[in-house]
């Protein structure tokens, strides 16, 4: 008879959950978190099993990729998509294993996108890109705030980037504002030289496809973002509509209402966080 596995992943173990056709329980243990332990629990199933699912909030790429590397079939489960019955007094490991393997068993698991493992790590080495460049973003209004709280002076952003220590010596008498001062921008100045050298690193690697060439157009957004966008989505066939697409990047409002009056929110947390960013970006 054919069975179905579930894995509730946490950062230093798992539990496995194992049914057959019929939900019946054939297996159920905890193991830590390496992929030897993981496929020696499956191995009784392998010839059995039609499908994985791994429920993970962040740490799932090793346990995916090991588990496809030998051949399963893994799904991934969206978290912020799966309901639970809200009459239920008590969960635990053992009991979400076995609710994520119930829900593929009948077809109806919700289910997160696998990016492929090739081109991951130039997506992720844009998200980095896209941290190092937030906090250069505060390093930036940190020292403006400072200047206009004290002198009372208003430089935009680029001009801030553009400063030297001689101009800050200028610009403030106390020895410890120019400490500060001094601090900052050598941060900002660093950042700048990482956030260069991963885009230089990017371009060398990745190219805008075809059907990602018309971003381009889009006032605001140049090749880096434009790459960064097209990593973010992957294969934009994914998405059925276009308000799907816009709900997974945060651009359609949460709401509940019933005669004109806002009665609450629905699941504002179900989309890309970093697509977003990207959203507001633009």
């Amino acid at each position: 008879m054919e069975t179905y596995a579930g894995i509730d992943l946490h950062s230093s173990n798992n539990y496995i959950g194992i049914i057959d056709g019929n939900d019946n329980r054939l297996y159920s243990k905890r193991h830590e978190n390496k992929i030897e332990a993981v496929l020696k629990a499956l191995d009784p199933f392998e010839e059995t099993l039609r499908g994985i699912v791994v429920e993970s909030t962040y740490n799932w790429y090793w346990l995916v990729d090991g588990l496809q590397e030998q051949g399963f079939k893994v799904h991934l489960a969206n978290p912020s998509a799966i309901q639970t019955y809200s009459g239920l007094k008590h969960t635990d490991d053992k009991w979400d294993s076995f609710w994520l393997v119930h829900l593929l068993r009948l077809g109806i698991l919700a289910q997160g996108y696998i990016y492929p493992k090739e081109i991951r790590p130039v997506r992720d080495l844009l998200r980095r890109r896209l941290l190092f460049v937030k906090q250069r973003t505060a390093q930036i209004l940190s020292l403006q705030s400072m200047i206009s709280r004290v002198l009372g002076l208003d430089f935009s952003g680029n001009s801030i980037k553009g400063f030297g220590n001689y101009f800050i010596e200028k610009l403030f008498k106390s020895y410890h504002l120019r400490f500060t001062a001094e601090k900052q921008l050598l941060t900002i100045h660093f950042l700048d030289g990482i956030i260069r050298e991963i885009e230089k690193e990017v371009k060398s690697q990745i190219q805008l496809r075809k059907e990602f060439q018309m971003l381009l157009t889009t006032p605001g957004i140049g090749n880096i973002l434009g790459l960064t966008i097209m990593l973010e989505v992957g294969d934009i066939s994914r998405f059925a509509k276009v308000g799907n697409y816009s709900s997974y990047c945060r651009c359609v409002e949460s709401k509940k209402t019933s005669n004109k009056k806002k009665k609450g929110e629905n699941n504002s947390f179900n989309a890309n966080l970093n697509r977003t960013s990207l959203a507001n970006e633009n």
